[in-house]
Order: C-alpha cells, then sequence, then structure tokens
C-alpha cells in the first residue's frame, strides 16, 4: 500500500470505528488443568503464558490469564487458566470455573503423571467422571431454558470426529474440548518397553473414546512446545495441528480425531484373559487389563491433604505469631466458657 491508501485507511477507521468493532470478535475462553499432584501443571502453565517463573505447589483452585493478539492492532484475545490442585481432593472446586454462564467457552486439561501408573487410571476417571457429571447437569438446565445453546454444544464436540470415520458411532466424546498430557516422559522412557506399551495404548485409546488429544511431554522444550501447541488451540484458537506420532517408542502426539480403533487395536491382553473379564462396556474392559498390570494404590487424598496453616513452605513469621496468640486465646475462651456454663443456675420449673 502507498502512504495515502494508508491514511485514507487510517480516515476511514476513525469515522466508522464501531464497524471495525463488529468485524474484530475478541475469543474469551476458559480452561481447567486438573490431574495429578506434582504432575507438572503449573510448569505447563507457565510455558504457555511464556513466564519464567519457578512453579510453585498449588493450594486449592488457582487463577491466571493470558493475553493474545491475532493480528496487528486487533483486541487481544483473553485466556483464562484455572488450576485445581490436590490430586482427586478437592473435585467439589470444579463448579468455580466451569458454570453455566462460560461453559460455551469452557476446555479442561487433564495432566497425568506417567511416572505413577499404579495412580494413572484412578486419578484419571474419578477426575474425569465428576467433571462429566457437572457438565452435564448444566447441559440439562440449558436444555430447558435455552436448548439451541445446548445443542450446539453437543454438536460441536461431535464434530471433532468426521463423519465419515469408522468410529464415529463408537465412541463417548467428553462434553467440553478435552486434551490429555502425559507428563515426566524423561521418567517414563526408562519403564519396561511392554511397560510403556500397555500405557500408551491405553491413554490413545481413551483419549480417542473421549474424542481428546493426546501429548506426551516432559521439562524438554520439544515436548512442551508439542503441549503449548494443543493448548493454544484451545485457549486461542490457534490453528489445529495435523502432525501425528503414533510410536509408542516415542512422545506421543495426536490431536483430537486422528486416531481410530483400529489403529489402536484391541487391548494388550490374551483372549483368554480378555474373555475372564466381565466388562459392560469397551472403557471397562480397558480398565480391568489396565489395572491387572497395574492395580491401583489403595490411597485416600483427603487424608494426605495437609493443612496449609502448618506447611513450612508457606511460613510468615508475623502471620504465624498472631495466629498462635489467636490460638491461645481461643482455648482460654473455651475454658472460661466450659466453666461459665457449669456454673449457671438454672431454674427447676
Amino acid at each position: 500500500d502507498t502512504l495515502w491508501d494508508l491514511a485514507i485507511a487510517e480516515v476511514e477507521k476513525r469515522e466508522n470505528p464501531d464497524d471495525d468493532d463488529k468485524r474484530v470478535e475478541v475469543w474469551e475462553k476458559s480452561v481447567l488443568f486438573m490431574g495429578n499432584k506434582n504432575g507438572g501443571k503449573t510448569t505447563i502453565i507457565l510455558r504457555c503464558l511464556e513466564r519464567e517463573e519457578i512453579p510453585k505447589p498449588t493450594l486449592a483452585l488457582e487463577y491466571t490469564f493470558g493475553r493474545r493478539a491475532r493480528r496487528h492492532n486487533t483486541p487481544k484475545d483473553v485466556a483464562h487458566f484455572w488450576e485445581l490442585g490436590g490430586g482427586t481432593s478437592l473435585l467439589d472446586l470444579i463448579r468455580i470455573p466451569i458454570t453455566s454462564n462460560n461453559i460455551r467457552s469452557s476446555a479442561v486439561v487433564l495432566v497425568l503423571d506417567l511416572s505413577k501408573p499404579n495412580e494413572l487410571w484412578t486419578t484419571m476417571e474419578k477426575l474425569l467422571q465428576v467433571t462429566r457429571n457437572h457438565v452435564n447437569k448444566i447441559l440439562s438446565k440449558l436444555e430447558k431454558t435455552n436448548p439451541e445453546v445446548a445443542t450446539e454444544i453437543k454438536q460441536r464436540i461431535r464434530n471433532n470426529l468426521q463423519r465419515d470415520h469408522p468410529d464415529y458411532e463408537l465412541v463417548d466424546p467428553f462434553p467440553v474440548p478435552l486434551v490429555i498430557i502425559g507428563t515426566k516422559y524423561d521418567i517414563f522412557h526408562e519403564f519396561d518397553s511392554e511397560m510403556r506399551k500397555i500405557i500408551s495404548k491405553t491413554l490413545r485409546f481413551v483419549s480417542h473414546y473421549y474424542g481428546a488429544s493426546l501429548v506426551f511431554t516432559s521439562k524438554s522444550e520439544a515436548l512442551l512446545l508439542k503441549a503449548r501447541v494443543l493448548i493454544n488451540h484451545l485457549a486461542f484458537g490457534y490453528e489445529k495441528s495435523k502432525s501425528v506420532s503414533l510410536d509408542h517408542s516415542k512422545p506421543l502426539f495426536i490431536p483430537a480425531g486422528l486416531d481410530s480403533l483400529s489403529q489402536i487395536g484391541p487391548p494388550p491382553a490374551s483372549d483368554s484373559d480378555i474373555g475372564k473379564m466381565r466388562a459392560n462396556t469397551p472403557l471397562e474392559l480397558w480398565k480391568k487389563v489396565f489395572e491387572k498390570t497395574f492395580p491401583p494404590k489403595s490411597f485416600c487424598d483427603l487424608q494426605n491433604t495437609k493443612d496449609p496453616a502448618e506447611d513450612l513452605q508457606y511460613a510468615e513469621y508475623e502471620v504465624d505469631v498472631m495466629r498462635a496468640q489467636k490460638k491461645q486465646e481461643l482455648e482460654q475462651y473455651r475454658r472460661n466458657a466450659s466453666k461459665s456454663w457449669k456454673e449457671m443456675d438454672f431454674d427447676s420449673d
């Protein structure tokens, strides 16, 4: 463009600001990160936002946001990033970042620690089940109050898989966009090859069944970049990646809709073992096969959740001194109240 052309465009923009605003729609998304304790959720968020900070343990539910401009001189899109701490112990907090007001723009990132296969299925199942139930309740209400929006959300999720895909009728898509990230690939890579194959095939099946994207990552910049590609697609509408890595001997990278049951193959177990397993759904069958190799640990996240006030990483001298003083005052009040109660004279009538 010549200088004259640019001047004309600038004058038109100033004279018709409303028209320009109408052409540029601001993108606003809400992404909930959840998964294993110490699984690397915070690290992934910081890398996505290009922040050079040292990750700190997530206490409960933490919030941050990122902004991106799609083009020069256009309003910046906003992505709200929520991080659920505590593994599976704080599930009630899921209702805060996912509401009826933002359900159309919500997405979920499930971060699973590949170095802890005995906790993998339990964590994945519990978090996805509670999230799905919560989203389905919202959709049920929308079907009564705003059926068009409810239908739009359900259809959009189905669109992740083309209608001519051979598995179109065999999968059960998650009600909001979902990305599954397997972290600590550097440790996972040292596992026995057969163990890696079972874990990889299982996560491929779960991801495909839920219409989710799947990526394995670690602290490596190259692998973190692949995770960023999928998250930026959810958060800022960046172009969806079409590259695929299905080789179990390498880090997996499978965008939603680009895998298939025929490529994944049957559950990694003998025909006789599969025949003995009682399962009502394909997902349940895969669970039984997986847990035969990796029995789930009998642990309770709630019992492991420490009182933050007793955690040394949150120590603050002035606050702790005041808290101890207030605690002492409370104990004194309880003793006095108890003593007063016992000394009270009640009328017999």
